[in-house]
């Protein structure tokens, strides 16, 4: 069945000829660099670690992101090395982190660390569809309130416009909505953060806040899959000239 994820429908929000070209067409382009490594590498590292299955987080993130490196064609091993250093603290404060931010909840316990969702998109016109996607981690609280968190790795944080930002909220929303189906959970039960992994920062490596993901922010994000299902399997292909700058396919002969 086809699927659409978060990551595809991003894509299609900064532009549907670019949706086009990556997910209709096939054609390759951006393949990785150093940052998007490191923050693979930290990920995997940090969910082997929650659910037990590593003792040395460091040797378990320096395979992961030796073994993405390699796969680079071109490689800065200046930054590279940079990162190895940078990456030293984070994994000591993921555990206290949570507890912190948990504490007035009555602590948290691991419900799932990469849970996958393939859920139908039911409240979609166009039927045919999965939701697909990967909550890094969900857990619940003391009182028995479940919680969706994202982890992103970034250099010193995020400011307060791109923390409400709705491309990036919605994923969050995306993710709440269709784990409640999953497990025929209530959405009320159900609260969604993001965790910011800063790799520059002196202090508070890890940020946990949360993001809203009511009732009406849910239907408007449905409606906007709705809406973008609409219009991919119509073909409506229309180059946003505004998202071109670090496109991948600009000026190209895909895009010229």
């Amino acid at each position: 069945m086809p699927h659409i994820s978060y990551s595809e429908l991003k894509q299609w929000t900064e532009c549907t000829w670019r949706h086009k070209l990556l997910y209709v067409d096939r054609v390759e382009s951006f393949q990785g660099n150093e940052h998007t490594s490191f923050g693979t590498a930290v990920h995997e590292t940090i969910e082997q670690m929650l659910i037990g299955n590593v003792s040395d987080p460091y040797e378990c993130f320096n395979k992961k992101f030796n073994e993405l490196l390699e796969g680079l064609d071109l490689l800065d091993s200046n930054l590279a090395n940079t990162m190895r250093q940078e990456v030293i603290g984070i994994f000591e404060a993921v555990v206290p982190s949570l507890d912190d931010y948990f504490s007035d909840r009555g602590g948290w316990s691991l419900m799932a660390a990469e849970q996958a969702l393939k859920e139908p998109v039911t409240e979609s016109k166009i039927g045919g569809y999965d939701f697909k996607g990967f909550i890094d981690l969900v857990v619940k609280d003391g009182q028995g309130h479940y919680h969706v968190i994202d982890w992103k790795t970034c250099s010193w944080g995020w400011n307060a416009r791109k923390k409400n930002d709705s491309v990036f909220t919605r994923q969050l929303v995306y993710y709440k909505y269709y784990y409640s189906k999953k497990f025929g959970l209530n959405p009320r039960a159900i609260s969604t953060h993001f965790g910011l992994i800063k790799r520059t920062a002196k202090k508070d490596r890890i940020e946990l806040f949360r993001v809203t993901s009511g009732e009406r922010k849910t239907k408007n994000s449905l409606d906007f899959l709705d809406k973008a299902l609409y219009n991919i399997t119509n073909k409506r292909y229309i180059k946003n000239r505004l998202s071109c700058k670090y496109c991948p396919f600009y000026e190209t002969a895909h895009c010229p």
